[in-house]
């Protein structure tokens, strides 16, 4: 039975975004998606998401936060005319890093939500398989939970469906949900802006073709 209520998406066309599209679909009765320009290097990215949201019936609205590309000079997502790092470094962060994105993206989404009368944020973050980002951590949710509520008075729930699931995990997810061939055949989560199976080598590619496989080798046993 669905949760009686409705739920705002963090969505950006990726394999993440996407699971936990259907995923809020299936628990939400109401569901929308907002999805954040913050001076990416592929905007292509904002018209696969559309496009997956409109498939999906789902509304669909972009929000500009391109501010965020004009305060760290380091991130190569955000400036083409740095190298992107392949490997994490040993003793910082990779500088495919967006500093403070995820609290931006999930502090206008609550914004907007509550203008419509939603409580229930969906973001796709996890800490099971991930780069190392601070601000995809279980820890930094709850607080940033805590924090939205005091700061608009209001009971927000952050949902985090892929939060403690490994790539494979999330390809199993998509499965479940009927989506496995949409998620794999349609979204973004290259770093080189390829659709699909993306590029193949930058990190992000790396990560869900080795999930995939894991979950294939898995499922035929």
């Amino acid at each position: 039975m669905k949760h009686q209520e409705a739920a705002l998406v963090c969505f950006s066309g990726g394999q993440d975004s996407t699971t936990c599209l259907f995923w809020a679909k299936k628990h939400f009765s109401r569901v929308e998606a907002v999805c954040f320009t913050y001076g990416q290097k592929h905007s292509l990215e904002i018209e696969v998401a559309r496009k997956i949201a409109a498939n999906a019936h789902v509304p669909f609205q972009v929000l500009d936060v391109s501010l965020i590309s004009q305060l760290d000079s380091n991130c190569s997502l955000t400036h083409t005319d740095i190298a992107m790092d392949q490997e994490k470094p040993a003793d910082s962060y990779p500088n495919t890093f967006v500093p403070g994105r995820n609290m931006v993206f999930l502090t206008f989404a609550a914004i907007l939500a509550r203008c419509k009368g939603i409580f229930n944020l969906v973001t796709g973050v996890s800490e099971a398989d991930y780069s190392g980002y601070p601000d995809c951590r279980d820890t930094f949710v709850r607080s940033l939970n805590v924090t939205l509520n005091l700061a608009m008075d209001e009971q927000f729930v952050i949902h985090t469906p892929l939060m403690n699931r490994d790539k494979s995990e999330v390809w199993e997810l998509s499965d479940q949900l009927g989506v496995f061939d949409l998620v794999r055949t349609q979204t973004l989560t290259c770093y080189n802006g390829v659709i699909a199976e993306g590029c193949g080598h930058c990190p992000a590619c790396k990560l869900r073709n080795e999930g995939l496989k894991k979950y294939i080798e898995r499922k035929g046993k």
